[in-house]
């Protein structure tokens, strides 16, 4: 038996879907960071059992005053020469000084000039800053800003400065247009960013300091415990040589493993180390293993129990509970994960009979049997058990998440201790206590700077949902968005229907543009308002919101999941990100089914268990029907023509429409596409044989 290649971590590859690649620090700054990272994660714990008295503001305050600088010590600026490669720049360093004491000013408890006096001689200024306000307020604009761009570009921030001009400008575009307003002046902008709950203190960097970071040193931990490492060798083990089991390997190994990370390009990175020689032994282009390896690691920002960043804040926005939100998400996660396990089935009987038979994988040795790996470390499903568990006796997502990571952190001993004595190299086999205790705190230091990023955005997302409600503009294009779905028909369900098509269309180029967090963020404040007007339900209209930005992460010309995948497989970025794109194709007319008829919420298991049945089969059935579109190949029939992969898309389409009639006429089109599959099965074997 031979075990397969060292799993690479999301943490230890430093890569996720809402950043660019921190610089590795060392020496001072090195430790400087790591203690600090340290002590923030150890804030965020004791915030959940201690809350401090001041309120949750007050703790927003000083945790985005300890998190900036750090940002600005962990990613370098770009501009070359102001740049050093071994570490932190002067600039660097002022910046740090200068987020740490304008974030902190609201809470200093002395008069600077006319402002300063205390946090609640800072709240009683709201909507009366002082000019020391204004000041301190429109520099910690500019820092988080320069966070944001530092962490994920140059789009995202420019994005906030179109909707800053919008909120100062406003008051001089024509007064006939739907979204003229009467303009805000610098206090005003500056007093809503700075000295409200719609700012940078709002809910998403409540929701980042609350839930995000707690979730992402759960993972941090899972991965320093070993769970990482166990979790792709039991896929490996799994499927061992069958000739789709390359394909399946890849796709169970990102579903697992998303589990864990909640991050697509990490997920999809971290698997392709592993899986990417399978997949190429099996016989699979570079391209179309990056775009299975990028498609299945998309699918981990949405599986339970650790969904992408935006669930926490439709949780927070609809005011449920997180197990809600991991309910909504159970259905639509098994019908993204179908999808693209059909098209791995497909493109394996592709790769058979077109004659490229996979590399003799009978020289292969055999990787440890998969109930050998159950028994030595299945432990490890029992921190994600835990907080399900818990999640449904009520208790609240962050108690039950540092729960687990406690469990997480004892689970690490014993995997410890098996694998030393597993380990060939006599030296591995002595486990120090010191040694253990130093690895997992650097687990929590290492897992809190993975949460930096988020942290910029959720910040800089303040300035979107500020400047939209100080100025009422999400009304104004949800008013547009229903006016241009009623231009075909006054039909309420064509309007509907056109409006949901558009505002798919608005996500999905969104989503090229910033990270999924910022997208459901600006989709939910611009398009959701929309969606709500025509009667759509509010966690229908989260998740469709949610999914769409989700699934951006596939869509060229900026696919970051694809990008990564690519760098493994030595792929061409472009074309992987359309293999992506076809891989998790059905998954794009799924999220449209929660919101075209009130059957669609059924799928979010909003109903009976009748209902919840009849439009989860519906839906599962339109989803194989679409991959047998896009794969060109019928089950039992083998490779299809133009005419029946068209009768398939038909299928699938009105199956995906929730309605009893749409349902029967689907099946009857699906008993034609077999139909059509046979007879070009038929007339293929009569051309075939010599006349």
């Amino acid at each position: 038996m031979s075990a397969p290649p060292p799993v690479v971590t999301p943490a230890e590859l430093g890569v996720d879907d809402e950043e660019r690649p921190a610089r590795v620090l060392s020496g001072f700054a090195g430790r400087l960071v790591g203690i600090v990272a340290l002590g923030l994660a150890g804030l965020a714990l004791w915030q959940v059992f201690r809350p401090l008295s001041q309120g949750s503001q007050y703790y927003l305050v000083v945790f985005l005053a300890v998190a900036l600088p750090l940002v600005f010590l962990s990613y370098r600026s770009g501009w070359g020469r102001l740049d050093r490669v071994d570490g932190p720049a002067p600039l660097d360093w002022m910046l740090a000084v200068g987020a740490l004491l304008v974030c902190l000013y609201p809470v200093l408890p002395f008069a600077i000039g006319d402002g300063g006096g205390g946090y609640n001689a800072f709240l009683d200024r709201q909507g009366m800053l002082v000019g020391v306000d204004v000041v301190l307020g429109g520099i910690l604009l500019v820092l988080v800003l320069e966070a944001c761009r530092r962490t994920t570009g140059w789009i995202l921030p420019a994005v906030c400065l179109v909707f800053l001009a919008y909120g100062y400008y406003g008051g001089l575009l024509p007064q006939s247009w739907t979204i003229a307003h009467a303009g805000l002046d610098v206090d005003q902008i500056v007093d809503a960013l700075y000295n409200s709950g719609s700012g940078f203190y709002g809910t998403p960097l409540d929701v980042a300091a609350s839930y995000i970071v707690l979730f992402t040193l759960y993972g941090a931990v899972l991965e320093f415990s070993g769970a990482a490492r166990f979790f792709v060798d039991l896929s490996v083990s799994l499927f061992r040589r069958s000739h789709s089991a390359a394909g399946r390997t890849a796709v169970a190994s990102g579903f697992l493993l998303g589990t864990v990370s909640g991050s697509g390009t990490a997920t999809a990175v971290s698997t392709g180390a592993v899986t990417w020689p399978i997949l190429r032994k099996a016989g699979y282009r570079p391209e179309q293993a990056g775009g299975m390896l990028a498609a299945a690691g998309v699918g981990a920002i949405l599986s339970p129990p650790t969904l992408g960043v935006a669930a926490f804040i439709v949780a927070e926005y609809l005011n449920v509970s997180y197990v809600t939100v991991l309910g909504w998400a159970l259905i639509p996660t098994l019908l993204y994960y179908l999808g693209i396990l059909l098209s791995v089935e497909i493109d394996a009987r592709r790769l058979h009979a077109d004659g490229r038979t996979p590399a003799d994988l009978a020289d292969t040795p055999l990787p440890t049997p998969w109930w050998i790996l159950l028994g030595r470390f299945g432990y490890h499903f029992s921190s994600l058990i835990v907080i399900v568990v818990l999640l449904l006796t009520g208790m609240s997502a962050t108690r039950a998440v540092v729960y687990a990571t406690a469990l997480a952190l004892l689970l690490a001993i014993p995997d410890r201790i098996l694998r030393a004595r597993a380990s060939e190299d006599p030296a591995d086999h002595r486990v120090s206590p010191v040694r253990f205790v130093l690895d997992a705190l650097r687990a929590l230091s290492v897992g809190m700077r993975a949460a930096l990023p988020v942290v910029a955005v959720c910040a800089a997302a303040g300035v979107i949902t500020a400047m939209t409600t100080k100025t009422g503009l999400g009304a104004q294009v949800a008013a547009l968005l229903v006016r241009a779905g009623s231009v075909l028909s006054e039909n309420p369900a064509v309007v509907l229907a056109t409006t949901a098509v558009l505002a798919a269309i608005a996500l999905s180029l969104l989503g090229l543009a910033v990270p999924v967090t910022a997208s459901f963020v600006i989709g939910w404040v611009i398009i959701g308002p929309a969606l709500l007007e025509l009667g759509v339900p509010a966690p229908a209209a989260a998740m469709f919101v949610f999914y769409f930005s989700v699934l951006s992460e596939v869509t060229p010309p900026t696919a970051l999941a694809a990008v990564g995948a690519a760098a493994v497989t030595g792929a061409r970025a472009m074309a992987t990100m359309w293999q992506a794109l076809r891989y998790a194709l059905p998954a794009f007319l799924v999220p449209l089914m929660f919101v075209l008829t009130d059957s669609g919420q059924y799928l979010l298991g909003r109903g009976s268990a009748v209902e919840v049945l009849w439009v989860g089969a519906a839906a599962a059935v339109g989803v194989a029907a679409l991959a047998v579109a896009t794969g060109g190949w019928l089950f039992g029939i083998g490779a299809v023509g133009t005419v029946v992969r068209v009768l398939a898309a038909l299928t699938g389409v009105t199956l995906l429409y929730p309605a009893p009639l749409a349902t029967a006429l689907g099946l009857g089109l699906l008993a034609i596409t077999v139909l059509a599959g046979v007879v070009d099965k038929v007339r293929g074997r009569t051309v075939a044989e010599p006349a």
